[in-house]
């Protein structure tokens, strides 16, 4: 997940004409494995070797490890958060704020306690906006700063929009997938509020969406048009085929791994063009 993160920062440095800020390429890889691995840590199950997840069963068994490398991400986040603009900073503690409130159990009803994630409707939005804001915003604050790129208003609005609609789409199989264990913990995911069949269809949707924004972003029919068209046809016909079933493997190779492939393939075939 801190490659996808890194390669989704990329990507937003190419579609704005900005060479990357490796700061912030630093941030984007440390800020996602200490969150990802913190969460985990805090959720630990009574028993993580008969956790029905074959990932929690292999973090837990290498317990001082996944610690260790927390910690060590955790330290490194301190000289990199030092390195970019004060703009970013506020944008940063703003959004660490959010990722730790989602997994944390802040707040009291009663004599349960529980955290962001279980507001109804709030947990996809939460993980979405902290995405598209690590991924798109903060590459685009380094990157005018620096004077590296000049991008207006309504691009780097077209360009958030656009993200969110991906990672969204991207997210809610994971909610189908965890559907019984949701209803179970009273998670009001779109999963659950919805039933399976329309979260599919919404994904969709929001795919369906993605591809509107492409044409209002920039310069039209390009050859990162095309690139990225393909990248939302192809995480399309993923999330069809993907039910709760599968392997995991299939959402965390597959699913996630579309968020690094999309960057490859707009390089890819970008440098392709050139030729």
């Amino acid at each position: 997940m801190a490659l996808c993160a890194v390669a989704q920062g990329l990507l937003t440095f190419y579609l704005i004409g900005s060479p990357p800020v490796y700061p912030v390429a630093g941030l984007l890889f440390m800020g996602t494995l200490a969150i990802y691995n913190f969460c985990i840590l805090i959720a630990k199950p009574a028993q993580p070797k008969n956790s029905p997840y074959k990932r929690i069963r292999w973090f837990f068994s290498h317990y001082r490890l996944m610690v260790t490398l927390t910690i060590v991400s955790i330290l490194g986040l301190v000289p990199l958060f030092f390195l970019v603009s004060i703009a970013s900073r506020l944008l940063l503690i703003f959004l660490a704020v959010l990722s730790f409130a989602y997994g944390l159990p802040l707040f009291t009803m009663g004599e349960r306690k529980f955290g962001l994630r279980n507001i109804p409707g709030l947990k996809l939005f939460l993980i979405t906006l902290v995405w598209t804001m690590s991924c798109v915003l903060l590459p685009i604050l380094e990157a005018q700063t620096a004077h590296l790129a000049v991008i207006s208003m309504r691009d780097t609005t077209i360009l958030i929009a656009k993200r969110f609609l991906f990672i969204a789409a991207l997210a809610i199989p994971f909610d189908i997938r965890d559907l019984f264990e949701d209803r179970q913990f009273g998670l009001k995911t779109i999963a659950v509020a919805w039933g399976e069949k329309n979260a599919y269809l919404f994904c969709q949707f929001l795919l369906a969406g993605y591809i509107v924004l492409l044409f209002l972003f920039r310069n039209g029919f390009n050859t990162d048009f095309w690139a990225l068209s393909a990248s939302v046809v192809l995480t399309g016909w993923l999330i069809f085929k993907a039910k709760r079933e599968k392997d995991e493997h299939y959402y965390f190779f597959y699913l996630d791994g579309i968020l690094i492939l999309q960057y490859v393939l707009v390089i890819g075939i970008h440098q392709l063009s050139l030729y």
